[in-house]
């Protein structure tokens, strides 16, 4: 904590009295940082940010778009509809290390072989872009982000000057990219992938997988750039390990709480609690209660992610074919042992929406988190046994008629 509240002072102090007449001189370097994953879910796809060193000029300094600020009235609210804003900050480069190395995140530089002219151009786009009235960009976790700025700020400034291999190695859609930075059994994998919709299913160009940080160091170290004389040279001079990860971090999913162990639990239980509420000829009210409440919650939330938010990724989200709010409506209904004609056609239709995300699964509309599997067969199983005694009241109203 004593450290980042280090890095946030220097920051903003060095943001804030920054100045923009400065100059480079010809021996200046500018540089790509790329640093690992954190500990939390937030930072676990890792980090990038620029640096530019130029000791005759006595600076040293990191262009950062990967701030943001934790006051700002309703983070959460505008973080969930897209409209948050980050901004680009700059600070000194020692305590923008020495945070990162205190977090034991490693840190890879990547010196870039630009010319006189080139280097001018980069450093002039960052001071236009470190004013406030165009450091604040709006966030998206996909097509804006500390990383795509590093790749946009190259691009812009360097032009023509600039290539990036376009070809792919191997295609992999959004969701599998970032997935690569996260254990499958885990909540916040699991979180992630029910909170994003199909388009991040697609495959992601060559250029469109710079979303990620180390995507970006792969992409510079293949990088050509255009020399004064017109030929085409390595865009990366010099790759340097400033500072390597002391502790390994494992991240394992096979644990009691896990995604996994708790879906298939619930998945198991309800399948047992449905045979033996066939034996007992008796409902358990209280967890079909709690089945709607649950998925219908759950389903609230997959609605505002998809109509309420600007974030591309969490458009289109299918989940919603199992987690669909409109539950919430029939829990007084559920609540109760008698015959209700739409509260039975509703739970035909939430067995029909179940088989169809399946359909979708299987055709690749949408992938889903695999943990989630037993609970999708347990509801479907739940929901046949509720059918069945619905009607078998139906039945038994009509003998008493």
């Amino acid at each position: 904590m004593r450290n980042f509240l280090l890095l946030l002072f220097y920051t903003l102090l060095t943001t804030l009295t920054f100045s923009q007449t400065r100059t480079l001189s010809g021996e200046a370097e500018i540089s790509v940082f790329t640093l690992g994953p954190g500990n939390y879910l937030y930072d676990k796809f890792g980090h990038s940010a620029i640096r530019v060193k130029d000791e005759n000029n006595d600076l040293d300094i990191v262009f950062n778009y990967g701030t943001y600020d934790f006051n700002t009235p309703g983070f959460y609210t505008k973080f969930v509809q897209g409209k948050l804003l980050y901004s680009l900050s700059v600070s000194d480069y020692e305590p923008f290390y020495q945070y990162y190395k205190s977090e034991d995140r490693w840190i890879i530089e990547q010196v870039l072989n630009l010319n006189v002219a080139q280097k001018k151009e980069v450093f002039d786009l960052l001071v236009e872009n470190i004013k406030p009235e165009n450091r604040k960009y709006l966030y998206d976790f996909i097509y804006d982000n500390c990383a795509t700025k590093i790749r946009d700020v190259f691009s812009m400034a360097l032009g023509n000057d600039l290539k990036y291999n376009t070809e792919l190695e191997e295609e992999k859609s959004f969701r599998e990219l970032v997935q690569e930075n996260l254990h499958h059994n885990t909540w916040g994998s699991v979180g992630i992938d029910l909170a994003l919709g199909a388009p991040t299913d697609r495959i992601a160009s060559k250029l469109e997988q710079q979303f990620l940080p180390d995507y970006v160091l792969d992409a510079d170290a293949e990088a050509k750039v255009r020399t004064s004389s017109g030929e085409w040279q390595p865009f990366v001079k010099e790759t340097i390990t400033i500072y390597e990860q002391q502790k390994e971090k494992k991240e394992t999913g096979f644990f009691l709480f896990s995604p996994w162990v708790v879906f298939s639990i619930i998945g198991v239980g309800l399948i047992a609690l449905s045979v033996r509420d066939v034996i007992r000829k008796k409902r358990t009210k209280s967890v079909d209660v709690l089945i709607f409440v649950i998925t219908g919650l759950v389903g609230v939330v997959i609605a505002i992610l998809w109509f309420a938010s600007d974030h591309y990724a969490t458009k289109l989200n299918y989940n919603i074919l199992w987690a669909f709010p409109i539950s919430l409506f029939f829990i007084r209904a559920i609540a109760k042992n008698k015959y209700h004609k739409r509260l039975v056609h509703y739970i035909i239709l939430l067995s029909i929406l179940i088989v169809l995300l399946f359909f979708h699964w299987i055709t690749g509309v949408q992938k889903y988190p695999h943990p989630i599997l037993p609970l999708l067969i347990g509801l479907l199983i739940r929901y046949r046994y509720l059918v069945i005694f619905f009607r078998n009241i139906q039945r038994k109203e009509a003998l008493n008629r």
